[in-house]
Order: structure tokens, then sequence, then C-alpha cells
């Protein structure tokens, strides 16, 4: 009888564990660049819109500060506000240094135009105020979200209360990952969360090995900040069989303010575009000579797609789509 209640004990667990899968908001970008080029992209891996309602907040643990000390540490801390973060939404938030006349190098240069472009908003103007989004590559960040009474982790990159200056400026890829053997990742670098990655880190690790989620490219690259792809987006459009239509969309990513045109390698019947959760959000029909076929993207909000299309033959094809 023991062994029964321990295994469905065992059973619950594992149960509860897999549905705080793709459940909660995660950091899936880090840009950690040149001057004050600092940026935290924050994604919704659930089916539902997300309101952040002023219940989320950053919190910076610089140079080993422990979790109980910066907590207590009002500067240490932002609120993200109030934002609607769709399904499949990658949201970017940027340090708020836009003033070019400011020189660099200094604590008040300005952010480069590049990354001021991929930002959904600005914060922490005033140091003074709050240096949350003044991180260097040792400081470890958590996203927490308010439940009514208490601050709870929804997720934490790196390690609070360890200072990873042993020997450079950064976590590394080499045990024992404190930057005192192997490449340094988390100083003058773009991290982004691996595909795989379906929620955040709840506790504070023993040790940060950042290559088990986080891949890395180099500093000042922006190339995937505003766009993710993570497991937990499943549409609802049933599996297509393998066809040789060839399919690509352009722009892609694109704006709420594009038309949008896809092009097949034969003539088009149709297109039907699906959000996140299977529902169709677009039909337009083809006229059965053209290969192309564009829409408006102004109906849809930002977030992932899949575009179904139907050519004159019967064979059939998709494209995942991004709208920022």
């Amino acid at each position: 009888m023991k062994k029964t209640l321990l295994s469905l004990s065992l059973i619950a667990v594992a149960l509860v564990g897999k549905a705080q899968n793709c459940s909660d908001l995660f950091i899936s970008e880090y840009v950690e660049g040149s001057g004050n080029n600092k940026a935290v992209e924050i994604y919704n891996p659930t089916p539902n819109a997300i309101n952040t309602n002023n219940n989320y907040r950053l919190i910076r643990y610089n140079n080993g500060t422990s979790a109980a000390a910066g907590e207590a540490n009002g500067q240490a801390m932002v609120n993200l506000g109030a934002h609607t973060i769709q399904s499949g939404e990658a949201w970017v938030i940027v340090i708020d240094k836009r003033d070019g006349s400011q020189p660099c190098p200094g604590q008040e240069c300005a952010v480069s135009a590049a990354l001021q472009a991929k930002a959904d908003t600005f914060l922490c103007p005033d140091y003074n105020v709050s240096y949350a989004m003044y991180f260097n590559g040792n400081d470890a960040l958590s996203l927490q979200k308010y439940n009514g009474s208490t601050w709870n982790y929804v997720d934490i990159f790196a390690r609070m209360g360890e200072s990873a200056m042993t020997s450079g400026y950064g976590w590394s890829d080499a045990f024992p990952y404190d930057g005192s053997a192997g490449v340094i990742w988390t100083e003058d670098q773009t991290l982004f969360r691996k595909q795989s990655v379906k929620e955040g880190v709840k506790t504070n690790p023993n040790t940060f090995n950042v290559t088990v989620e986080w891949d890395s490219l180099p500093r000042d690259d922006y190339s995937k900040l505003g766009v993710h792809t993570c497991d937990c987006i499943q549409v609802g459009v049933k599996e297509l069989n393998k066809s040789t239509v060839k399919l690509s969309a352009y722009p892609n990513p694109a704006t709420t303010n594009d038309v949008m045109t896809i092009m097949a390698s034969e003539a088009i019947k149709s297109i039907e575009v699906y959000n996140v959760v299977g529902a169709r959000v677009i039909t337009k029909e083809g006229n059965n000579f053209d290969k192309n076929v564009g829409f408006q993207t102004g109906d849809l909000s930002k977030g992932m797609y899949i575009v179904k299309v139907k050519c004159t033959d019967n064979k059939e094809a998709s494209v995942k789509i991004s709208i920022q």
C-alpha cells in the first residue's frame, strides 16, 4: 500500500511539474552589449494574452548580491507596469538612455539606434531611482510575479549570491561556471533561450551553466530580438503532408502596418492564416493563376501565425510568420 501511495505521489508531482510548463512569462533574450546597449526580452509561452498589470518586476543582483539583499533594495528593482503581451509574443525592454548628446563611454551615453528600434518599452532612465537595467555580465536577474500577498520567482537568470568575477566578468561555459574556467558568455554577448525551454527557472541554481538553456550571439547582435521560437506554441493546424510546393513570406517578421506577400512555387488557390491556438483569422482567395497573394497585417495582433496555402493542383503547404 505504501508503495502504491508513493507511486501515486510521484505521478502527481510529475503532473504538477508538467502543468507548469508554458504557464507564465519568462526571460527569452538577454542583451549585454557595448556602452548602454542593455535589453531584456520577455516571452509569453501561454495560449492566452497576459496583462502584466503592475504585477511583474525585474530585479538586478549586482556583483554577487544575495536574494535577500537584492530584494530589500528598492533601487535594484523596477516594476514592468501594465502591458498586454500576446500569446507567442516577445516583448522587448530596453534601458531608457536615448539622449544622443551624451558621450560614450559613460553612464548616460545613448543606446544605439538599432537597439532603440527594437524596444517595446524603455525603463530605468535614472540610475538613482532604479538600476535594474544597468546590469553587467557578472550580475544576476530575476523576473517576479505578485500573487496578491507575496512576490514569487517566474524566472532567474544566472545565480543570485555568486560573484562571477573570479576570472573575468561573467559566467562561463566550463565548471565551476563562475568565470574561472572556460569562455565567458554573459559579458559582451547577446543570449537567447533555446527553443526547447518552456518555463523559467524558479529556484536559485546551485551552479549556473549558461549553455544548458541559452545560445549565444556576438555583442550588439539584435537579429533575434523581438521574435522568439518556443516549443510551447502548438498551432492547432493539422500536420500537412510533405509537399513539393515551396513557400516564402515577405516581409517576415512584419509589423501591423505591412502588406505581407505569400509567394509559392505554384499558382495559389487560397491562403488561410491561423493563430497559435488554431483559430482561423484570415482567409484570402487567389485567382488560380498568380503565385503571389498579399494581405494586410493590420487585423493581426503581435505574435506568431501559420499561413496554410492551397494550390490549384490540390497541393498544400504552410509557412510560419511573425507579426511584431
